[in-house]
């Protein structure tokens, strides 16, 4: 998709693509809700959940530490949510959190089912069709503690993260979106990351490997909580945009 040259850049500098990619997924997330205003925000988390389980198992190594991409795409849900507990407050924050949970056990489902599908044998594809499903196959076949362990991180942070946003709001008033956003997305992570990783990974690995492979992903999402900050803003002041020509 991308002439060679870019992708040789990139190849060279990992760093500096996983940033862009950061400021990419923040930016589209931003471009929906300008034009599509609350709905927007809503297929930016839809959009982010299918991002973020299809590229999850894909690791990489980012300033000396693994990880995995669908860090990114995941980090920005908490992102959209608190652009919607800013804007439009407590009740429409949950509902899409309600609705990214629905999304995601749809997407687990017809993953799964698609997976059951045996390839193709017809003698001028069945090289091509084996290849694509075994490639499927490795992406898409979740174990069922890894399924049960996003679903249960997903749908209890992303809740306390409403909560607490809306709890430093109420200490905060209007000033200071920095703080709740900050705050409320960085303690969410901490129960996202070890209810994952108590789930996911201990029995698998023993516990102190399970919480050192939380605290690495951690260690990114802090870094995407800061970057985001800017991005909220630039939300709150394109809902006021909005809202002074009758849009929002």
């Amino acid at each position: 998709m991308f002439p060679q040259a870019v992708v040789d850049f990139f190849a060279a500098n990992q760093e500096l693509l996983w940033l862009t990619t950061l400021f990419a997924d923040l930016g589209c997330t931003l471009v929906l809700y300008r034009l599509f205003g609350k709905a927007g925000l809503q297929v930016a988390i839809a959009l982010a959940i299918l991002l973020a389980n299809l590229q999850g198992p894909k690791l990489t190594v980012i300033f000396g530490l693994q990880t995995s991409l669908g860090v990114i795409f995941y980090s920005s849900i908490f992102f959209a949510t608190d652009v919607l507990s800013e804007n439009y407050g407590r009740d429409a924050a949950n509902k899409a959190v309600r609705m990214g949970f629905a999304v995601s056990v749809i997407i687990l489902i017809m993953l799964s089912l698609a997976l059951m599908y045996l390839p193709s044998t017809r003698p001028e594809t069945a090289e091509y069709s084996a290849s694509i499903h075994a490639a499927f196959v490795t992406i898409v076949d979740f174990t069922p503690r890894f399924v049960f362990g996003s679903l249960l991180a997903y749908f209890v942070s992303q809740h306390f993260d409403v909560w607490a946003f809306h709890k430093i709001k109420s200490w905060t008033g209007e000033r200071r979106l920095w703080l709740r956003n900050n705050g409320s997305t960085l303690s969410s992570q901490v129960v996202d990351t070890t209810i994952y990783s108590l789930v996911a990974w201990w029995g698998i690995v023993d516990l102190g490997t399970a919480l050192l492979l939380g605290a690495t992903k951690y260690v990114f999402k802090m870094v995407i909580a800061a970057v985001d900050t800017l991005f909220i803003y630039w939300a709150r002041a394109a809902f006021r945009h909005r809202a002074a020509t009758g849009s929002a």
